[in-house]
Parts: C-alpha cells; sequence; structure tokens
C-alpha cells in the first residue's frame, strides 16, 4: 500500500497567492473590527468610571455563600479593599508578628484564615504573649472540639481586655468560619494590649454583609474600620502638660521627677520602701496599690492584687486594680492604660503620679 504524496508548497503557487489574499483582506477585516471594539469597550470603561462611584460593584457569591440558612448571614471583604496597599500591609505585619512571638514554637503562619480559624495558634500566641497556660487540649480535629477551644482561647481574652471595656467585634462561630473582618478585630486589639509595632494607620475595608431571606440572597455593603490611630488605638487622650513637657522643656523633666519620687517616699517610707527611679518600681503595681492605701488610709488586703507579679497580665491586672481606687477615692480616670505603665512608659507613669500628687500633696 502506497502512501500519500507529500505536498509541497511549491506544488501550488497559485493557490497560495489565492489564500495569502483572502487571509489579508480577512486580516484587515479583523483588525478593523478590533479596534472598533477597542473602542467601544474603552467608551464603556469610560462610563463605567463615571457611575462606578454611585452603585457598588457586584462582588461574586461564592457556592458555598448559597448554602447559607433562612436569616443566616457571612460577611465577604470586597475585592478592591483586599487589594488596598494599606490592607495588605496590615496582614503582612500581623502575620510576621505572631510569627515572631511563636517562632521557638516553630510555628509558621502563612494565611490567617486558615490557620487561625481553628484555636490552635490563637491559644499559642496567647499563652505566649500573657505568660500563661490555658486549659484546653493540645490537638483537636473535631469541630466541637474546635469550637470549645476557641470559646476558652476567647473568653481568656475577653478577661484580659476587661479593663478597657472594649466592645468585641468577634465570636467564637465568626472565628472558626474563617471571618478574616473578625480576626483581624481580634488580632489588632491583642496587638494594641500587648504594644505591638502595628503601624498601618487608618485601615477600613469594604464589607459586603450577604443573607438568606426568603429563599433568596441579598447583600449590603458595609464599612468596617480596622485601625485608627495609633494614639486613639492606645487609649490616648487629648495632649496635656506633660506631652508638652517631653516636646519642649525636657530639662525640667529632672525637676517634675524629683518632686514626685519625694512625695511618693514621703509615704512609702511608712512601709519602709523607698523608690529611685519612677519608670521601673512603679511597673508591677504593687506599690501603686499600697501607695493607694497609705494615702486613703486603708489596708489593701492581700488577696486582691498580686504581692510577687510574674507575668505581664499578673502587673496589668495590679495596676488596673491601682486605678479602681483611685476611682474610689474620687480621682479622675488616669490618662493612660495600665499596659502603659507596666511597660515603662515613663510619661504614663508620671501621669498617674501626679494626678495622686495633685490630690494628696497636702498631707502630712
Amino acid at each position: 500500500m502506497s502512501s500519500a504524496p507529500l505536498r509541497s508548497p511549491a506544488l501550488r503557487p497559485h493557490r497560495m497567492k489565492k489564500d495569502e489574499s483572502f487571509l489579508g483582506k480577512l486580516g484587515g477585516t479583523l483588525a478593523r473590527k478590533k479596534k472598533a471594539k477597542e473602542v467601544s469597550d474603552l467608551q464603556e470603561e469610560g462610563k463605567n468610571a463615571i457611575n462606578s462611584p454611585m452603585c457598588p460593584a457586584p462582588v461574586e457569591v461564592h457556592p458555598e455563600d448559597s448554602l447559607l440558612e433562612e436569616n443566616e448571614e457571612r460577611t465577604v471583604i470586597d475585592p478592591t479593599s483586599r487589594d488596598d496597599p494599606r490592607f495588605k500591609e496590615l496582614v503582612k505585619v500581623l502575620i510576621d508578628w505572631i510569627n515572631d512571638v511563636l517562632v521557638e514554637e516553630r510555628i509558621i503562619v502563612k494565611q490567617l484564615e486558615e490557620d487561625l480559624y481553628d484555636g490552635q495558634v490563637l491559644q499559642k500566641l496567647l499563652e505566649k504573649l500573657a505568660d500563661c497556660k490555658l486549659n484546653v487540649a493540645e490537638v483537636t480535629q473535631s469541630e466541637i472540639g474546635q469550637k470549645q477551644k476557641l470559646q476558652t482561647v476567647l473568653e481568656a481574652v475577653q478577661e484580659l481586655l476587661r479593663p478597657h471595656s472594649r466592645p468585641l467585634q468577634w465570636t467564637v462561630d465568626s472565628i472558626h468560619g474563617k471571618n478574616l473582618v473578625a480576626i483581624l478585630h481580634l488580632l489588632v486589639a491583642l496587638a494594641m494590649h500587648f504594644r505591638a509595632p502595628i503601624h498601618p494607620e487608618h485601615v477600613s475595608v469594604q464589607v459586603v454583609v450577604v443573607r438568606k431571606r426568603e429563599g433568596l440572597l441579598h447583600s449590603s455593603h458595609v464599612t468596617e474600620e480596622l485601625t485608627t490611630t495609633t494614639e486613639m488605638m492606645m487609649g490616648r487622650f487629648e495632649r496635656d502638660a506633660f506631652d508638652t513637657l517631653f516636646d519642649h522643656a525636657p530639662d525640667k523633666l529632672s525637676v517634675v521627677k524629683k518632686s514626685l519620687i519625694t512625695f511618693v517616699n514621703k509615704h512609702l517610707n511608712k512601709l519602709n520602701l523607698e523608690v529611685t527611679e519612677l519608670e521601673t518600681q512603679f511597673a508591677d503595681g504593687v506599690y501603686l496599690v499600697l501607695l493607694m492605701g497609705l494615702l486613703e488610709d486603708y489596708f489593701v488586703p492581700l488577696h486582691n492584687f498580686y504581692l510577687t507579679p510574674d507575668s505581664f497580665d499578673q502587673k496589668v491586672h495590679n495596676v488596673s486594680f491601682a486605678f479602681e481606687l483611685m476611682l474610689d477615692g474620687g480621682l479622675k480616670k488616669p490618662k493612660a492604660r495600665p499596659e502603659d505603665v507596666v511597660n515603662l512608659d515613663l510619661k504614663s507613669t508620671l501621669r498617674v503620679l501626679y494626678n495622686l500628687f495633685t490630690k494628696y500633696k497636702h498631707l502630712e
């Protein structure tokens, strides 16, 4: 059986020329149509750019969102917000912070939703930051077990943040449901509490809330503020004399410190205690509690505070308790966070002590 002869381009010169002519005409027609389409697309793009601020872009609803129960809702970050450089920076900073804290645990977080939802990493993070041990199972595979662990971890977080009375912006279900907005709110709150260097300020995201009603999905857009300014997130107040002192008259700082040291020692000496360094010796809250008892002339029961605190959380408890005693004594709420005092922030410590000095300086 003979094979079919190979066709050589040289044997069909006229046909090839005809094809070239046809393709050339077709190419020209296609080029003109393509150009016309580009013009049309450009006009449409321009019209959309003008109209888009007035009507939010439709958001893709994932298949799992259609499985919502009646009246159940799910939140999705708008794709535009996900691509925002400040949002990306915030996520990266938080991931880097977690990995730095847990470096000795050999835990590496790559994606917040996937790595934090089951409570395992959150447990390790909180234990490391607060220097505590939570009574939870180390590894839990079942959904019930994971939620139980999350419940314990989040209750510990709530207790930790309790002095600030902040409204919680997360739940067990939202964290376990991999709600990135809820996870970010939780991490930012922890980062602020432990003075982590979270520098991206004014980060907001557009969130699409998808809810099922009468079998149909309905969506709405909501703006979620993740971070404000560092000072606002740290619980700072309006500028006062100490801001001015630190910024414009640092030479007078030693005079103020000397006056406050003289004041506190006048009372602490009654217990054979003496202060030489304001920022370090008040950081664990013990001297603050004892000082309040001396100034108000009462004995503070030792079971109300830690006489020898050995963790960050215990020190914060002591300073917070001292603040409560100050409020009971009729003083205004201190313009400082307990965490700032524990973290050796001199300006915060001076604010607290000066508040006491102005009320009790005339006591013998």
